[in-house]
């Protein structure tokens, strides 16, 4: 009980910190300002001003002492703050009497500077405690808007390092500002991997292999107005699809240096992993877009897409074409490609890679007359499919990876006369139709894979550039 009551009057801290900051910086600036005749007038006031601050000053050092017995913060950082405060406090009471008492103008303005100097040094300290040590010099560092730390590029997840590539990248920036080396709330730190595994004051947060009896996902999953919602209600909050992640890295034993490829990936989890993969894809050779323009999209069914997940974006400035991405959409199958055709005459590039389509898709994809760029890798598709991409007459680029065709299926396409890239291998193309495809295509790149490609059925792709068969 007695700590309960010592953390409670601690909190007082925060409250009370910023009145002797304020209030002795302005008595110093009095008390040089009284030195001029006509500021003579000012002395009562700046009196007033030291004993007010000097009071602040004395109990924001005890509720700061307080405060720390909570363990919450860096030890070392602490004590160091904890005795500029005292300093501050000191100091003040000593200039609080030379000045009522009138002394020595050289003693009051020595005692006076010093002072000043005590306080930006403490309050820096505590701007370091609550914000980090870089807090003065980070937004210096970082563009305006970016509040999160830089993910690298993953150019395929399943290589990745499940923890240190994934999951601590949304620690540090959602969970580090109160649980890292310079603040602990309850005793938890995160940003060291035997702290996080060991836990806070209340005891373990991560149980692994049995994440719903986890802490760390039980105060992840509690409404945001719950007082024991992490992270705070008035911190940035981690997405759904983020809290899914730390709930399948807990669920798949809580590895620190295990590959993404070598934990059990179940279905609904697949979706967000594809989404961190930087793919390296060849590009679409110029024209990027058609030259004829088109009229504005309709804003109503981009919306709906984007209500699904989908990531719908103009393909460049000062354009009304536009690219839609579904590598996130989890469950999207075929009927839900009639949000596609209110923006037949604006898509331009279409990725529907891992989803649920089926033949029937080609059939809302034919209709699409401007796609450049269309993807359709580990999908259901088959030859009978391909037939209804006759259509699409100014297709550059066709990603069929991991698909049942073949290539007879892929020979219905030879009147594609502007396509330049065909991706085909982990399909049912055999080694001996390469040659026939080639002279079907000879003024496209056929992709037949042509490296070792891992045999894990969820892996995805890391795309290198085409090799083109010789003739």
């Amino acid at each position: 009980m007695l700590i309960s009551v010592s953390e409670f009057f601690g909190h007082f801290h925060v409250v009370l910190v910023h009145l002797p900051i304020g209030i002795l910086l302005l008595a110093c600036v009095f008390q040089w300002l009284e030195r001029k005749p006509e500021f003579s007038s000012l002395h009562v006031a700046t009196n007033i001003a030291f004993f007010a601050g000097m009071i602040c000053a004395i109990f924001s050092a005890i509720t700061g002492y307080l405060l720390s017995q909570s363990g919450d913060y860096d030890e070392s950082l602490v004590n160091t703050h904890q005795w500029f405060g005292i300093s501050v406090a000191c100091v003040s009471i000593v200039m609080y009497y030379l000045h009522k008492r009138s002394s020595s103008l050289k003693m009051q303005t020595a005692f006076s500077i010093l002072l000043f100097l005590l306080i930006i040094i403490t309050g820096h300290l505590g701007g370091s405690l609550t914000h980090g040590s870089d807090y003065l010099t980070k937004s210096l560092s970082q563009s305006p808007d970016s509040s999160n730390v830089q993910r690298k590029a993953i150019p395929n997840v399943q290589e990745a390092i499940a923890y240190s590539d994934i999951i601590q990248p949304l620690l540090q920036t959602k969970c580090y500002s109160c649980h890292g080396k310079n603040k602990q709330k309850g005793k938890l730190r995160m940003d060291d991997s035997l702290r996080l595994m060991k836990g806070g004051k209340d005891g373990v947060v991560i149980i692994a292999g049995k994440a719903e009896k986890s802490e760390m996902i039980k105060r992840l999953s509690l409404p945001r107005g719950d007082d024991d919602h992490m992270p705070p209600k008035e911190k940035p909050q981690l997405s759904e699809q983020e809290i899914a992640l730390i709930h399948w890295w807990i669920a798949s034993g809580a590895s620190f240096n295990k590959k993404v490829k070598e934990l059990d990936q179940p279905d609904e989890i697949k979706p967000a992993l594809l989404a961190l993969q930087k793919v390296e894809e060849k590009k679409i050779t110029v024209p990027d877009i058609p030259a004829t323009p088109v009229a504005r999209a309709d804003e109503e069914a981009i919306k709906k897409l984007k209500e699904i997940g989908a990531v719908v974006d103009p393909v460049a400035q000062n354009t009304n074409y536009l690219s839609a991405n579904f590598v996130i959409v989890a469950n999207f199958r075929d009927k839900e490609m009639q949000l596609l055709l209110p923006l037949k005459e604006q898509l331009v590039e279409l990725k529907l890679g891992n989803t649920l389509i089926t033949d029937s898709a080609l059939q809302i994809i034919s209709q699409l007359k401007n796609l450049l760029h269309l993807q359709l890798d580990h999908t259901k598709i088959t030859d009978k499919g391909l037939a209804n991409l006759r259509s699409l007459q100014d297709l550059r680029y066709l990603n069929l990876v991991g698909t049942a065709v073949t290539a007879q299926g892929v020979m219905q396409l030879k009147s594609l006369k502007n396509l330049q890239s065909i991706y085909l291998y982990q399909t049912a193309v055999k080694k001996s139709d390469w040659s026939a495809l080639k002279k079907a295509f000879p003024k496209t790149s056929i992709d037949s894979g042509g490296y070792t490609v891992p045999l894990f059925p969820t892996d995805t792709i890391e795309v290198k550039p085409p090799k083109t068969i010789k003739q």
